[in-house]
This record gives structure tokens, sequence and C-alpha cells, in this order.
């Protein structure tokens, strides 16, 4: 698993909020220094940790763990696929339809 893309995220997200390391070690009463080594994937926050940077940063944490979640979209998948399998082709069919009209305005989304 690659940790180290937390604090890559925990980067590009103080960045995007135009702070400096000093103003989020200091949003969530943390050393810059220890800030510095979270962003440079030395270091791996404690979830209590982990918590105040998400609220500092005004962030969920599914879009700092982002790059490791792919691996559980696909068991997800899978699993739905598992489930779906005993079911009448009708059924399939309208589920296809539904999630074919969530990923359209998902894309919607991000243009």
């Amino acid at each position: 698993m690659e940790l180290e893309s937390i604090g890559r995220n925990i980067r590009k997200f103080r960045l995007m909020r135009n702070l400096r390391q000093e103003d989020l070690a200091e949003m969530a009463g943390l050393s810059i220094n220890y800030v510095g080594a979270l962003e440079r994937g030395e270091k791996i926050p404690s979830l209590e940790t982990f918590i105040v940077l998400l609220n500092a940063l005004e962030v969920s944490s599914d879009m700092v763990l982002s790059s490791l979640l792919v691996e559980k979209h696909q068991a997800d998948a899978s699993r739905l696929m598992d489930r779906m399998q005993n079911l009448p082709a009708y059924d399939i069919e309208r589920i296809l339809a539904v999630v074919d009209v969530l990923i359209q305005y998902s894309s919607m989304d991000q243009e």
C-alpha cells in the first residue's frame, strides 16, 4: 500500500488553500517539522491527528485517501457483481441503467 500518498495529498490540499506548512501546523496544533515529515511520507498520522488535519484543511478523508481507495473500489465492484450474478437479466439491466445514470451525473460534476 502506498501510504506516502497521504502526505502528498495533505500537501496538495494545503497548497490549494494557500496555506504554508507553518499555517497548517498551527491550525492543527502540530510542529512544522511533523507536518513536513507527513508531507514527505516519512510519517503516517494517527487517526486523531488525521481527523484534525482533515478539519483544518476542510476536506474529507476520501479526498486524502483517494489513491489508496482504488483497491477498495475494485473489491466493492467485484462484490456487487457477485450479488447480481443470480438476479434475472431484467433486474441486472435495471441496475446497470441506474449505475449508468449515476456515472453520467458524476462525470458532469468533474467537467
